[in-house]
């Protein structure tokens, strides 16, 4: 009886899965651009499953750029991206019962993640306005280095720049 279970069941299949870390995401472009990196910020800027609404923020923003600047969104939103971009980070580590903050360069995914919420998370502080007109303002303020999202990016750096001597700490794996 337990054979016939056994034989049934297979249990040499069963086995946790392990994650591949090594494999990269591939992302879907969005559907009006074409665009990998608008995809994912549609995806960072969307709350609880609701895609359809967080493309249409998006492309609302788009078409609130190019009335207010009369150049293209893409530009502005590329502009945006790459001024509010960190080099750097700092990195927590516990040496000899102490604390240290260590500053560490990015990679090139984590800098897209870290952009794309300062300028969501400061688009959403701003009070009064709907999401589409906040988060047009931050990405043309971003684009002309100004905004909240530059002003993290500027503390970033300057809390790398003041624990540079920790740097031989880092650990490399």
């Amino acid at each position: 009886m337990v054979e016939k279970f056994n034989e049934l069941v297979n249990f040499n299949n069963i086995g946790m899965r392990k994650r591949n870390y090594y494999k990269k995401r591939e992302f879907i472009p969005d559907y009006q651009y074409g665009r990998i990196d608008v995809s994912r910020f549609i995806s960072y800027l969307m709350k609880g499953g609701k895609k359809t609404t967080a493309e249409k923020i998006l492309f609302k923003t788009f078409d609130l750029i190019k009335n207010q600047t009369k150049t293209d969104p893409i530009k502005v939103f590329e502009k945006a991206l790459e001024n509010a971009s960190p080099l750097q980070e700092v990195v927590s580590r516990r040496i000899g019962g102490a604390n240290y903050q260590i500053p560490r360069d990015i990679r090139p995914e984590r800098k897209f993640f870290l952009v794309c919420h300062w300028i969501i998370n400061a688009a959403k502080t701003k009070k009064g306005k709907p999401m589409a007109e906040k988060l047009a303002e931050e990405l043309i303020a971003a684009s002309k280095n100004e905004g909240a999202a530059i002003k993290k990016k500027q503390d970033t750096h300057r809390m790398a720049e003041a624990n540079r001597a920790f740097a031989s700490f880092l650990r490399t794996r």
